[in-house]
């Protein structure tokens, strides 16, 4: 059996309590209730991956709706890891980002660690020497 077959996709985004807690669950950086209460309407597109009633993943896309997009929040919790379910995560969301983006819009991410291995099979590249990621890091 598939043991992916388990496994179901809902086109929404999450709650603020279920987004909270699978960015904490997946290894990510905490966020707070009101950073998720603020951020969480904003959001072009998202999925959540289902075991059972369990939201155990999900992915979102941000951005302005025209010139920019951004893939953020990837997450899958440890116990589901290793069953493709990131590649799931990121088909649902190249479905949308095929239909939706304009195709002078910029899509872009952040990789963590190896994840760029997965980002680059849905023809994702990286930027640089040409460009380089950076992040503000408050004082």
């Amino acid at each position: 059996m598939n043991p992916s077959a388990s496994y179901s996709c809902l086109l929404q985004t999450p709650s603020v309590q279920t987004y909270r807690a699978l960015r904490v669950g997946a290894g990510l950086s905490a966020k707070s209730d009101t950073a998720a209460e603020r951020g969480l309407p904003n959001t072009l597109f998202a999925v959540q991956v289902l075991h059972g009633d369990e939201v155990i993943g999900m992915g979102r896309v941000i951005g302005d709706g025209g010139c920019f997009y951004q893939v953020v929040d990837i997450a899958v919790l440890p116990a589901h890891q290793g069953q493709g379910l990131g590649k799931r995560i990121m088909g649902e969301i190249m479905k949308y980002i095929e239909a939706e983006v304009p195709a002078s819009g910029y899509v872009s991410l952040i990789a963590d660690g190896q994840a760029q291995d997965l980002y680059a099979q849905f023809g994702f590249v990286l930027t640089a020497p040409r460009s380089v990621g950076m992040a503000y890091l408050r004082r």
